[in-house]
């Protein structure tokens, strides 16, 4: 069950679901950021939130999904690719306080927003933005799809300082499994049926056993299960064509400033990628005397 993702489907009504629960992918990535309790455990929500929805994805590509704001708790960020690639941060002010009973808002501060971003390997980027107004992550996201997607969409998600798990459930549009009354009665049943999980469940109980201990009046039907693993996205060649994009003349000028080396640091997993005098020449192809 650890670092696993489970697909499932209520096949006589309008309604599918995943669950996630997430150990050493978790840990991976909080062996990187070295944050408050509180804030780590959140990281933990996002990163599951951010498994649950990439299952919407229909191509090659990731979701990512990031709370942004000028609190104590800038930002925080979790992607997943179709491949189930599993990365993420969060960033805190220096010197900040972190009070542990501040909801989320709280923490990410004025001007806070939630964003979902889709991007397809080929294809055009989607993002979708929210206010970041509700206590909860859970409670954010379904404030996302009630505003930007028009789907009836549930979360419960619960984050220990090792272990995180969490249950999507979303009304299917336009399936016709059942009438509309069954499928929206059937939808109430299934979020008190969702309601009753524990946070010990979540983390604890495979989700097969799950499933079947929350929904079987409702006969759920399992899709597939995904194993989640940490693992970034960033390479050499990445912040190469990083500085490329800057031009020579503002390389060249990093280069002297920095005594004759580039250090690029990925912020998700701290690789550091060293560019020196003749490696910046390799980039652009010539000496700098030669580029204007």
């Amino acid at each position: 069950m650890s670092d696993q993702l489970e697909r499932f489907i209520f096949s006589q009504h309008d309604i599918r679901g995943q669950m996630v629960t997430l150990t050493d992918a978790y840990r991976a990535v909080l062996e990187n950021n070295q944050l408050p309790q509180p804030v780590a455990q959140l990281l933990g929500e996002f990163l599951a939130a951010a498994c649950l929805l990439s299952t919407t994805l229909k191509f090659e590509g990731l979701l990512a999904l990031q709370a942004r704001g000028e609190g104590d708790v800038p930002l925080i960020m979790a992607e997943c690719t179709h491949h189930s690639d599993l990365r993420g941060i969060a960033r805190v002010v220096e010197g900040a306080q972190i009070d542990e009973s501040a909801s989320l808002p709280q923490l990410v501060g004025n001007r806070a927003a939630l964003a979902i971003t889709i991007e397809p390997r080929d294809g055009e980027r989607y993002q979708g933005i929210v206010p970041l107004e509700k206590e909860t992550l859970a409670e954010c996201l379904e404030d996302y799809f009630s505003q930007s997607e028009q789907l009836a969409t549930r979360f419960w998600i619960e984050s220990s300082p090792d272990t995180v798990g969490g249950i999507m459930l979303q009304v299917l549009p336009g399936n016709n499994a059942a009438t509309e009354e069954e499928n929206r009665d059937a939808w109430e049943t299934a979020q008190h049926l969702a309601e009753t999980v524990t946070a010990a469940e979540l983390h604890q109980v495979p989700h097969d056993q799950l499933m079947h201990r929350l929904f079987h009046e409702m006969k759920p039907a399992a899709l597939g299960t995904a194993n989640i693993r940490f693992k970034c996205s960033c390479s050499r060649e990445r912040s190469a064509r990083a500085l490329v994009s800057l031009g020579p003349e503002e390389v060249y000028q990093l280069l002297e400033q920095q005594g004759g080396e580039i250090s690029a640091d990925c912020q998700f997993c701290n690789t550091r990628y060293r560019f020196g005098r003749a490696d910046i020449e390799s980039l652009f192809n010539a000496p700098p005397h030669t580029l204007h």
